[in-house]
């Protein structure tokens, strides 16, 4: 080796070893993020908490209904794909600023939809925020997992003050941990379902603004009334520890305005009770996408959700869960063209806002479709999505009554 050849050689394992040391620190940070958005599970004195609950059994949490939710059956096609899943171009989007929220809304009611599940719920002088996620993936890693389909409309740094952050369950794409600490530097105070309060304050959340609920738990928020009312749904972030946590839907009800928000679920009775007990609402915000056959009981789909809306006792309908990840195997835009469709046959009136868009009801009276229209999709009788488990009757048949007629 001449002389000039050691030092270039040098170089290059220097190179090399800065390369290395890289991908060692960058590997280790990914590690760390990922670590530390799996959350904690809830510990020992938790659990002996939790058996007050008639919820919980033995180790784990149940629903009032079986679920059926086979995702071996969805498997297959999962594999082997599904077209139109995902927007081709940049949606259509409201981007907002503190400004558009430095005043309550003089009417009293005023929801503005963030993407997804994250709804900012401005009623009766007070704020409510849903569901916070501003991740890029709905996933506990950052390389990998379903992608956003449009940017947060708004930053957590531009929200109003807020005076509750309430969550459903603790599914990645409904519970974000740097959202969930971000807002917590606000000082503001979260309503969860039972066991959820073990990954906030893990995150570091401080205990005393935590605040752990049962179905029909209700909790004092300045002049309104937060209650934990039920879901049929599963929960977990590590892949063994389904069911540890509770799932929920909320109920927030104001001096003036009562808004249903449902988190993730399936059909079931428990609509008509909370309709019953605490309706008629104002709004509701109900899940219609990230539907399948295979897990029917777990998600209710576009049907169903306007069947659940009317027993809730709602005036006005807004779909929620869909248009910003890719979680199942329908076409994107098909929740709202089913929803608008059933809604229709129903005589229900929907509003769908673009991502960062407002809501005061009552809205105006025809929906302005801000999504593609040549865009295929699959009706209610193509691809039926039917909750197991419920009286018979309940609901029509796949070819009968809330049907949409197909796109093309």
């Amino acid at each position: 080796m001449t002389d000039t050849e050691r030092p270039r050689r040098r170089r290059w394992l220097r190179a090399l070893l800065w390369v290395a040391v890289g991908g060692v620190l960058l590997g280790g940070l990914a590690l760390a993020h990922v670590w530390t958005a799996l959350g904690k599970a809830p510990g020992a004195d938790d659990r002996a908490r939790f058996a007050a609950s008639p919820r919980y059994q033995g180790d784990h949490f149940v629903n009032a209904l079986p679920v059926r939710n086979d995702m071996w059956k969805a498997m297959v096609r999962w594999v082997k794909g599904a077209p139109n899943r995902e927007p081709e171009a940049a949606l259509p989007m409201v981007p907002r600023t503190a400004a558009d929220f430095a005043e309550h809304p003089e009417t009293g009611l005023r929801i503005t939809w963030l993407g997804h599940s994250t709804m900012l719920v401005e009623i009766d002088g007070h704020r409510v925020l849903t569901d916070p996620v501003w991740a890029e993936r709905a996933s506990p890693a950052t390389f990998t997992g379903p992608k956003r389909f449009h940017a947060p409309p708004l930053a957590i740094a531009d929200l109003p003050a807020l005076d509750a952050v309430v969550i459903s369950h603790d599914h990645y794409d409904h519970l974000d941990h740097r959202a969930i600490q971000a807002i917590s530097a606000r000082g503001v105070d979260f309503y969860v379902p039972l066991g959820v309060g073990s990954h906030l304050r893990y995150w570091g959340v401080p205990p005393e603004r935590v605040h752990e609920l049962d179905w029909w738990d209700e909790a004092t928020v300045g002049a309104l009334t937060v209650v934990c009312t039920p879901a049929r749904h599963f929960s977990g972030r590590k892949g063994v520890d389904r069911d540890s946590t509770l799932w929920s839907s909320w109920s927030i009800l104001g001096p003036t305005h009562r808004a249903y928000f449902s988190g993730d679920g399936g059909m079931s009775p428990d609509f008509a009770e909370i309709g019953r007990r605490l309706g008629p609402f104002d709004v509701t915000m109900m899940e219609s996408g990230a539907y399948d056959e295979a897990w029917a009981d777990v998600h209710m789909g576009p049907e169903q959700a306007v069947m659940a809306h009317r027993d809730l006792r709602g005036r006005l309908l807004m779909p929620i869960h869909w248009g910003t990840f890719n979680l199942a195997l329908h076409p994107w835009i098909e929740p709202a063209e089913r929803v608008l469709a059933a809604a229709a046959q129903a005589g229900v009136a929907v509003a769908i806002p673009k991502p960062g868009e407002s809501v005061v009801p009552p809205p105006p009276s025809e929906v302005a479709r801000w999504w593609p229209d040549d865009v295929p999709w699959r009706s209610a009788a193509e691809a039926p999505v039917v909750s197991s488990g419920l009286a018979a009757g309940a609901l029509p048949a796949p070819d009968e009554g809330l049907v949409a007629a197909d796109a093309d």
